[in-house]
């Protein structure tokens, strides 16, 4: 079995991520310019920028508010440095091995072995963790999963994921304003009958309904890149893959449970989907790589 280091992981899925951007910018592009084409520049540019706007302010209060509402949705309590010490003191080791500043820390009540890091910055970060991690996760196990969530902060993942949600949102209400634009009286009446032009509305349906499925398939496929990321950083934190392939494994045997606060909206942010640990095989519609590949590649490491 070919050994892979750390450093080449991070790498390969950092230029990965970078280069399934660019497809959802390409996207966006190929779109604007069909719908240029057949509105007309002064229309198209019109709805583009209303599309921007309205977007991005919708991401961006997300974005700002990320620790505060994926804690509150969850039901989380802040981890106290008197019941919690062992929590604490794991990730003031990590981040003084990491060079990040010590994030707030949380635990919430649940018997599925999980954690989740949120915000924006390192500045501005919480970690989260299930009570049933604390109890069941030996010392070396935890700081696996505590040195993969410090990842996700250190590589700035929230500010990577708004981008990709604000591109995405972009395609799809540009595509939902054209549509509607286009079949409630909108159109260059000059070019009406053409063959061409018609060809051309055929084209842009086409690309409007399919774009924001194919944008949001791949805004899938970077969470599972950052994933991956987020392993190798924490073998990067630790020098050892040991701790996250047993926490990994023993997150895999423990089935998961009913969740009666764990949203889908939240699920993203977890270590593991809370939602189907025992994946057999990676889905273009999963936020998460299966536990087996990525265990089968940090044993390669």
């Amino acid at each position: 079995m070919e050994r892979i280091t750390f450093y080449e992981q991070i790498s390969s899925n950092k230029w990965k991520s970078f280069f399934l951007i660019l497809i959802v910018i390409v996207f966006l592009l190929l779109l604007g310019t069909v719908i240029g084409l057949i509105m007309g520049e002064g229309y198209f540019f019109i709805i583009m920028f209303f599309t921007v706007i309205f977007t991005i302010i919708y991401v961006l209060a997300g974005y700002y508010g990320a620790d505060k509402i994926a804690i509150a949705s969850v039901g989380a309590k802040e981890a106290s440095l008197q019941e919690f010490r062992q929590f604490h003191n794991t990730v003031e080791g990590l981040c003084l091995a990491s060079g990040l500043p010590k994030p707030k820390l949380f635990v919430m009540e649940d018997d599925d072995i999980n954690a989740f890091a949120s915000g924006r910055d390192p500045e501005h970060a919480v970690i989260c963790v299930t009570t049933a991690a604390l109890e069941k996760l030996d010392k070396q196990e935890l700081e696996g999963v505590l040195a993969h969530e410090i990842s996700h902060i250190g590589n700035y993942d929230i500010r990577y994921m708004t981008l990709a949600a604000v591109l995405v949102g972009m395609v799809a209400m540009l595509s939902h304003i054209f549509l509607r634009s286009l079949f409630f009286g909108g159109g260059r009446r000059d070019n009406k009958g053409g063959a061409g032009f018609l060809i051309l509305v055929v084209v842009g349906i086409v690309l409007a309904i399919l774009a924001p499925i194919f944008a949001s398939l791949v805004q899938l496929a970077i969470s599972r890149k950052r994933e991956y990321v987020a392993d190798a950083s924490a073998v990067k934190i630790m020098r050892s893959p040991t701790g996250l392939i047993r926490a990994l494994k023993k997150l895999k045997g423990n089935p998961s449970t009913p969740h009666k606060r764990i949203t889908k909206a939240v699920a993203p942010l977890f270590i593991s989907d809370p939602f189907n640990h025992n994946r057999q095989a990676d889905s273009w519609l999963s936020t998460h790589p299966t536990l087996n590949n990525r265990i089968a590649i940090l044993e390669r490491m």
